[in-house]
């Protein structure tokens, strides 16, 4: 199967939806799949052979975050001309209501379109102003998928329609397998906290941690705080006592294997997001490593959590609760040992192997129902140059 899958969002800015856009296209190809992803990239940025440039993005806030899209003449152009070239079976559009690539593809798109929706947000005036201009577009999609129930019903709610859920994959041997870092691993009888997030994304909630670390170190003074991603590292801590800041420590940007083996080398995850998620990649990601998670209590959070079966939730934006939970879980391995293994049973849903293979099964249901349309029509034709009536 030629399948063409569109990226809303930049490419050399990673986050949740290309590192779902990624997995997914070379699942596919690892099955025999030809795959082609178009998406917003700066002229330097290095790209996989599967990846299709469609120009520089431009950072435009959106759904509490700053997102880099691409749109405009220039944008709608490459996209014509990719899809003219692939002449794909499919095109799955992620986003397709963001103003980006995903909206002029499906402008553009002929043929079976399958769209994916990301986004969890009950109060975007945003997408209830552009339903107009939406409209026409959506209605050409051929098939809805939603990563989560509450990414469903944002759709719903704004856009009508319905959507089937099939949640976000992860590859869990892969972080399974890691080895753990040394280096990252507990001192002494504190415990090591992982925090993985955009340092300065307010929702990503890390002030909420670093609200909370000041209790926790008191009740166990040597933990430490283990912080990887992008941000202004001084401003993060300036909230903290001067003598509390040497435990945290600042690891920047990490790759695939090194997030993998992080996650395999702490004894806790923390999760302090405040809104705007549908659905809790890295959730999925530390418990395939085995990692306890400590999650802010966002619906999303606890779908994905079995409402708190496999992994503890707290009330969100609440510090006190935060850290209280985090002494307890810290002073317990017995539960931490209980969380992970029922972590690691929870997480195999989550599996690319049953992931992949839904999806697949959503383009094969549009494609066949593609093809049975058009020998109807073809049926049809011939028929009336032949003067016959229909049975």
């Amino acid at each position: 199967m030629r399948i063409g899958i569109v990226c809303p969002y930049s490419w050399d800015v990673p986050g949740g939806v290309q590192f779902h856009i990624r997995d997914l296209a070379e699942y596919f190809i690892r099955l025999g799949h030809e795959v082609s992803v178009l998406a917003p990239a700066d002229d330097d940025t290095p790209l996989p052979p599967y990846v299709v440039s469609a120009g520089r993005a431009v950072p435009v806030p959106y759904n509490g975050s700053v997102a880099r899209l691409n749109f405009g003449f220039l944008s709608a152009a490459r996209v014509r001309r990719w899809l003219h070239d692939g002449a794909f079976d499919v095109i799955h559009i992620h986003e397709p209501a963001s103003p980006s690539l995903g909206l002029l593809a499906c402008w553009a798109a002929q043929g079976p379109i399958v769209a994916t929706f990301h986004t969890s947000n009950p109060r975007s005036r945003a997408m209830i102003a552009a339903y107009s201009i939406l409209q026409a577009a959506l209605e050409k999609i051929s098939a809805r998928i939603a990563v989560s129930e509450y990414a469903r019903r944002t759709l719903v709610e704004h856009l009508g329609g319905d959507a089937v859920v099939i949640p976000n994959g992860v590859d869990v041997d892969f972080f399974a397998e890691a080895e753990p870092n040394p280096d990252w691993q507990s001192e002494g009888e504190g415990g090591t906290i992982g925090f993985i997030g955009r340092i300065d994304e307010p929702r990503k909630g890390l002030p909420v941690l670093m609200r909370a670390l000041p209790r926790i170190l008191a009740e166990r003074p040597q933990t430490r705080l283990l912080v990887a991603g992008r941000g202004d590292e001084e401003e993060a801590v300036a909230s903290l006592p001067s003598e509390l800041r040497s435990r945290v420590e600042f690891l920047g940007m990490v790759s695939d294997a090194d997030k993998a083996r992080f996650l395999r080398s702490i004894d806790l995850y923390v999760a302090p997001n405040t809104g705007g998620e549908s659905f809790g990649i890295i959730l999925v990601e530390a418990m395939s490593a085995g990692a306890p998670v400590l999650a802010s209590d966002l619906d999303a959070f606890a779908q994905v959590l079995d409402q708190g079966a496999a992994g503890e939730l707290f009330a969100n934006e609440d510090a006190d609760a935060l850290a209280a939970a985090a002494v307890r879980l810290l002073g317990d391995p017995a539960r931490r040992a209980e969380l992970r293994k029922r972590g690691s049973a929870h997480v195999r849903r989550f599996d690319w192997s049953t992931v992949g293979a839904d999806i697949l099964s959503v383009y094969e249901t549009v494609t066949d129902g593609a093809a049975a349309v058009a020998a109807d029509e073809r049926t049809t034709g011939l028929r009336a140059r032949l003067g016959l009536a229909r049975d």
